[in-house]
């Protein structure tokens, strides 16, 4: 036997007793998360791969590895932006019918699997709407039983920015930095219009089953008063304010009420 036989081979039990490397797509999403808080905590000039790999907790490099460019890092943290707030803003299920609550009392007039956005901003302090009727996925539910009139698209909508205002202010703040910076890179506009597509046209798909003649129209003007109690809401003038679902409810109900009675009245 030489010197080099004699010496101790790894057994079985020290080869697989070596902690594995994160999984390419658990690592992409850590990454992609990472990079979504520093936009929201420092901006875009904080967003840098070295920064993500601190703030990931990921050596060096490791950033840099998924996305070689800056160009890929932000496609990355807009697509994963993306899937985050399909869980938020989507509206997926109407409501069976719209049950009145006050101030930040839970509905149970919504109906569809609890929240789903597990990120690690995700706020769930006091003012968190932990309850049911998720406001998640691409589908619209307008068969038969469901009451899909102006009240109920209220509801739905005022479920979804309620929960958007308090718990998930950070992915609002990550959402306006990356949008401000699509209007000035043509690749990045693509994916950022794209994932918008997710809320517009079940939006659209809402308002014709509420009696909307001009659906395409009228969603426009809804989003745009979604995206505006938003902004205002979080880097507005009333940032420091956040509206109750009932607040909520009854102003998109006035909105929509007024939208489709003057319609009506036009004909």
């Amino acid at each position: 036997m030489t010197a080099r036989d004699a010496r101790p081979r790894p057994s079985a039990t020290t080869a697989t007793s070596t902690p594995s490397p994160t999984p390419a797509s658990g690592r992409a999403q850590l990454i992609a998360d990472a990079a979504i808080r520093l936009l929201a905590e420092r901006g875009m000039r904080g967003l840098t791969h070295r920064a993500v790999d601190e703030a990931a907790g990921l050596p060096l490099g490791s950033t840099s590895n998924l996305a070689r460019t800056r160009e890929a890092l932000l496609e990355a943290a807009v697509r994963r932006l993306a899937e985050r707030e399909a869980a938020v803003l989507t509206p997926a299920h109407m409501p069976a019918a719209p049950a009145p609550t006050t101030g930040d009392e839970t509905s149970a007039a919504a109906s569809g699997p609890p929240e789903a956005d597990t990120g690690p901003e995700a706020d769930t302090g006091p003012e968190a709407d932990t309850g049911p009727g998720a406001v998640a996925g691409p589908g619209v539910d307008t068969g038969p039983g469901v009451d899909t009139g102006p009240e109920a698209v209220a509801d739905v909508l005022a479920l979804a920015l309620h929960r958007y205002l308090s718990r998930h202010r950070q992915l609002l703040l990550a959402r306006y930095e990356l949008a401000l910076e699509a209007t000035r890179r043509p690749a990045l506009r693509e994916i950022y219009d794209r994932a918008g597509r997710a809320f517009r046209e079940p939006m659209i798909a809402m308002l014709a089953a509420a009696g909307s003649a001009a659906p395409e129209r009228h969603a426009l003007t809804m989003v745009a008063w979604c995206d505006g109690v938003l902004f205002s809401c979080t880097a507005g003038q009333f940032h420091t304010t956040t509206p109750t679902r009932a607040e909520l409810r009854t102003s998109c109900a006035e909105l929509l009420t007024g939208m489709l009675r003057g319609q009506d009245a036009g004909r």
